[in-house]
């Protein structure tokens, strides 16, 4: 026996992976469920591609930094192969090997598991869920409008006022440094501009001079731009020639307005144009969004435009634009927000057992219970009423539902509200009513 303990293997999660309990797992489904509504309401459609692909088709598409994240392999054929660390460049792979079939613009809605190998922190783990949205196959600043309104629509959806959409455009931040002289050095500059909000100014224009190699003056530059007194008017006046600039100004203007117009709360959007999103493959309108509540917590749904993340692909043009929400980080905030039920049950109704001889019984009221659309489980043993009642509330039942010889004599059934800890007794007939009833007031 003891040879036999000796040998038990630890039950433990690799780091930055994590189980999910019923309780939490309960939230995330119906988290799911709720962008699955708000995808389709905007005529998204559900694909799905493979965990893993060519290392090929991955790397090289998110910057360095996404390649050095990257869980990569040899599989048993020797083939170079890796998890993708994102839903959208598997998406520009879809497109370009189905698009014949798909037609153009192709608009779709994906929620599956990534995998990044990044140092873990508060709401990142290395295995997380996406629930990405993108419309490929067009140019149209409609199609950035609509993404913002997409993710407006969704927060609002999962429950959430207090938020703000931050955007920007890569064009103005292209633009700008074209002007001052640092397209060379644009990927630097943008990554070290996305750092803002963790090293600070000076933290950024130590990395731009030190790393970058820019000079002190062009990083006070790019930081006098991208800084908080930055709008679109004196953007438009201090680069009146610069058409980069000019064209992001005004596709910004567009979706200012025609959000207002679509009635989007102006307290909701906010220009700010030291986002930079370090994936490279942006080319246009970014976004990211932030809970008023919980600002540290990051951008909880971020995206934007990719004109040319699918020419790695084919030479057929197949502009993009989309955002993803974070699950797990939204997960991890109304974690801290203590906005996560304690229900451990998808069921409301607990059918309890008091005389085992009419487990028939029980089962048929169940299945009736469930036909009507109340979700019941049946307790599976006839243990004493105060041990399943323990259950129930343990497991977060609103209601419990009791019946003795008694009461299956005069064909009435106990109904008892676990919150408010009353009872009522109706006739068989009447259950479905009388539990719709309750459920609706609680």
């Amino acid at each position: 026996m003891e040879s036999a303990v000796s040998h038990l293997i630890e039950p433990r999660t690799l780091k930055g992976f994590r189980d999910f309990l019923p309780e939490v797992m309960l939230v995330r489904e119906r988290l799911m469920e709720t962008a699955r509504r708000v995808f389709r309401s905007y005529g998204f459609s559900p694909i799905d591609t493979p965990a893993l692909e060519y290392a090929e088709i991955l790397t090289g598409k998110g910057g360095e930094e996404s390649d050095k994240q990257l869980f990569r392999f040899k599989d048993g054929g020797e083939r170079d192969i890796a998890l993708r660390f994102d839903l959208t460049v598997p998406l520009a792979r879809f497109a370009a090997q189905h698009s014949s079939a798909l037609g153009m613009p192709f608009k779709r809605y994906h929620i599956a598991p990534v995998w990044r190998g990044e140092n873990t922190q508060r709401g990142r783990y290395r295995e997380f869920i996406q629930c990405d949205f993108d419309t490929i196959g067009t140019e149209s600043n409609s199609a950035d409008i609509e993404t913002l309104l997409v993710i407006h629509d969704l927060l609002i959806g999962l429950g959430f006022e207090r938020f703000t959409i931050r955007v920007n455009n890569r064009l103005i931040l292209n633009g700008v440094l074209s002007f001052l002289g640092l397209t060379d050095k644009t990927v630097g500059v943008l990554r070290a501009i996305d750092k803002l909000p963790k090293i600070g100014e000076d933290g950024v224009l130590a990395e731009m001079v030190d790393k970058v190699g820019t000079t002190i003056d062009q990083a006070k530059q790019v930081l006098l731009t991208v800084g908080p007194q930055t709008d679109l008017d004196s953007l438009e006046s201090r680069f009146a020639g610069n058409e980069s600039v000019l064209m992001g100004v005004s596709r910004l203007r567009q979706l200012f307005s025609a959000a207002a117009t679509a009635g989007i709360p102006s307290d909701r959007i906010e220009l700010d144009v030291s986002i930079a999103r370090g994936l490279d493959y942006y080319t246009g309108t970014i976004y990211e969004t932030f809970l008023t509540d919980l600002p540290g917590i990051g951008s909880i749904c971020s995206g934007g435009r990719y004109d040319n993340l699918a020419g790695l692909f084919t030479k057929e043009r197949l502009p993009g634009v989309g955002a993803s929400l974070g699950l797990d980080r939204l997960l991890a905030a109304m974690e801290e927000l203590k906005l996560l039920g304690t229900e451990a049950t998808p069921a409301p109704v607990l059918m309890t057992q008091f005389d085992e001889s009419r487990l028939g019984d029980y089962l048929r009221v169940a299945r009736a219970l469930r036909a009507a659309g109340i979700g019941t489980e049946v307790f599976p043993d006839a243990k004493k009423l105060g041990k399943q009642l323990q259950y129930a509330d343990r497991k977060g039942f609103r209601i419990a539902l009791i019946a003795g010889s008694d009461e299956f004599a005069k064909g009435v059934w106990q109904i008892k509200s676990l919150a408010k800890g009353t009872t009522v007794t109706v006739s068989e007939g009447e259950l479905v009513n009388s539990i719709t009833e309750i459920l609706s007031a609680s």
